[in-house]
């Protein structure tokens, strides 16, 4: 499918020109991270809970210890990732923003085990840091049981960017108006303390080091 499909969850009903309904656009804002937070209703109250996650064309995957309350969901889930790229500052207080591109997933999650729950690993793993999988040690069969992996549908989802300038250049009041830009960067990595061996070649090239 080359568009999300539209649900009543999903729907833009609000600033409908920062809607996107491209499938790519979804994936582009999911590229661009690895921290969502998973939103679930546990005892008949909300809780929102930040969780790492990975993805592929078809699914969102998170993690948790299966002692998690919000790893145990039988119901639809909300699940957003969000990323601020700048203050947009207006002339006026009221025409203050963010720009921003944001991604909201809506379905029920599915417990992943064997061989299917060993691939979402993999895929969160190397979402977060390419190469990963094949230089660290496997989760064992303990470590395994110690952990729940969700699968969520990426089948109902919702899109939404803002880009560019303050939308009020008819304001006459005289003041500076702009983008304040915010950018995210990896740093030098930082080896622990126990640890002998330099930060291999796939580590550097995440921090943005030649090899």
């Amino acid at each position: 499918m080359s568009e999300l499909s539209e649900t009543e969850r999903t729907r833009h009903r609000r600033l409908r020109e920062q809607g996107r309904r491209e499938r790519e656009a979804l994936f582009e804002v999911l590229r661009a991270g690895f921290v969502c937070h998973l939103g679930v209703v546990v005892d008949g109250a909300p809780m929102v809970v930040p969780t790492v996650y990975g993805f592929d064309q078809d699914h969102m995957y998170v993690h948790g210890s299966v002692a998690s309350r919000s790893m145990t969901q039988d119901s639809v889930v909300c699940v957003t990732v969000t990323h601020i790229d700048g203050l947009v500052l207006a002339r006026s207080v009221f025409e203050h923003g963010v720009n921003y591109r944001s991604a909201m997933v809506y379905g029920v999650p599915r417990r992943l085990e064997g061989e299917e729950k060993l691939a979402a690993l993999r895929c969160l793993t190397e979402h977060v840091t390419p190469g990963q999988w094949e230089y660290a040690r496997r989760p064992n069969r303990k470590e395994l049981a110690a952990t729940t992996i969700l699968a969520i549908s990426l089948e109902e989802a919702s899109v939404k960017v803002r880009q560019g300038p303050p939308g009020d250049d008819d304001d006459p009041h005289d003041v500076w108006a702009g983008v304040l830009p915010l950018a995210q960067v990896w740093r030098a990595p930082v080896t622990a303390p126990a640890v002998t061996h330099p930060a291999p070649a796939h580590v550097r090239e995440r921090a943005g080091e030649s090899s």
